[in-house]
């Protein structure tokens, strides 16, 4: 089977981390493959913000603990050293199909590499608050955009589960 289609089947959401920090040049390819992503008439309206900054990175994930409601102490990024923030300009019609297809090229590529990812959402809250905010401005990013979603990398603390089998309706061919 082809590489990047074997990636495609074997690829699998990461919900246990080692706190072990991702390659610079690893974490940089997958960004690269992030802004390869198609995206409706070539606007290129997804940004990603790379956190690597452990502080920066508990902070974010605590404010995406609030948002989902869950209680003190619990890690929605399941311990994840390294958080990639896609966010899409809000004036794109095609924003959210652009910063997705983003999140699906950065999990692919980190798979393709060995790096674990998980999409995390409540990226959308997140960047509506105070707190998201003051994120884009102090990068100076001055655009209303739209939180997507959080693909969270590292290196997995276990193997990945086995697929579940497709279901038997998933596709219909005319």
């Amino acid at each position: 089977m082809n590489e990047t289609l074997k990636v495609l089947e074997t690829r699998r959401s990461c919900r246990n981390f080692k706190s072990d920090m991702v390659k610079e040049d690893d974490l940089n390819s997958i960004i690269w493959a992030g802004t390869y992503a198609a995206t409706g008439m070539g606007k290129q309206s997804p940004i990603i913000i790379a956190v690597t900054d452990k502080a920066m990175r508990d902070d974010i994930s605590e404010a995406n603990r609030k948002i989902g409601g869950w209680g003190e102490g619990f890690d929605p990024f399941y311990g994840a050293p390294v958080i990639l923030i896609v966010l899409a300009r809000k004036d794109v019609a095609t924003h959210v199909y652009d910063g997705s297809l983003v999140m699906g090229n950065l999990m692919n590529a980190a798979e393709s590499l060995g790096i674990a990812s998980i999409w995390i959402h409540r990226a959308k809250e997140e960047f509506e608050s105070d707190f998201g905010k003051n994120i884009l401005t102090k990068l100076g990013i001055t655009d209303e955009y739209e939180g997507i979603g959080h693909c969270a990398l590292g290196y997995a603390a276990e193997p990945a589960k086995d697929p579940a089998p497709r279901k038997d309706d998933y596709v219909y061919y005319i």
